[in-house]
């Protein structure tokens, strides 16, 4: 009985001791709320007004993605836009990176209605780049899983336009 116990009371030990390192393992990455599924490894910024800033003092353009979380479609895109390397890297590296679950006061952000998913870019002069379209002439700036490609290049061109025009 009393190998038995000690057997019990070592397992036990083992048991709590992997939970608990587990545990801190996890506590060592802050938590990425922010992303909300987007991306873990960019930095978002937290509201529209912070991404202006940002935009402005570094020179990179604001990349906004407006979605709903019981949206099937941002969803889709969201599992798309997360899973594609050239996406995230350019997303980490190049621009400032909200997405917003509620709509902006401001009125350029939704040029063609609030709908979703929906993504804009505003360039570092803070001018909402409504001329950087998607491939829907009913929905402007919508995507879907299959025009990650033709996102890329949008992103591609956003980075373009700052270089040529300011």
């Amino acid at each position: 009985i009393m190998l038995h116990s000690t057997l019990a009371l070592s397992l036990l030990l083992i048991a709590v001791s992997s939970n608990l390192a587990m545990a801190i393992k996890k506590e060592k990455r802050a938590p990425q709320t922010l992303s909300r599924g987007w991306g873990d490894e960019i930095t978002w910024v937290q509201t529209y007004e912070e991404g202006l800033y940002q935009a402005k003092k570094s020179n990179k353009p604001l990349m906004v993605i407006h979605h709903l979380e019981d949206c099937q479609y941002c969803q889709a895109l969201k599992k798309a836009f997360a899973e594609n390397e050239e996406i995230q890297e350019l997303a980490q590296n190049n621009f400032v990176m909200l997405n917003l679950m509620h709509e902006t006061t401001d009125k350029n952000l939704s040029p063609d209605g609030q709908y979703v998913p929906r993504i804009m870019f505003v360039d570092p002069s803070l001018t909402v780049r409504a001329d950087i379209t998607g491939r829907y002439s009913n929905r402007l700036y919508t995507y879907e899983p299959q025009d990650i490609p033709f996102l890329i290049e949008n992103m591609k061109k956003a980075l373009r336009l700052i270089q040529t025009e300011l």
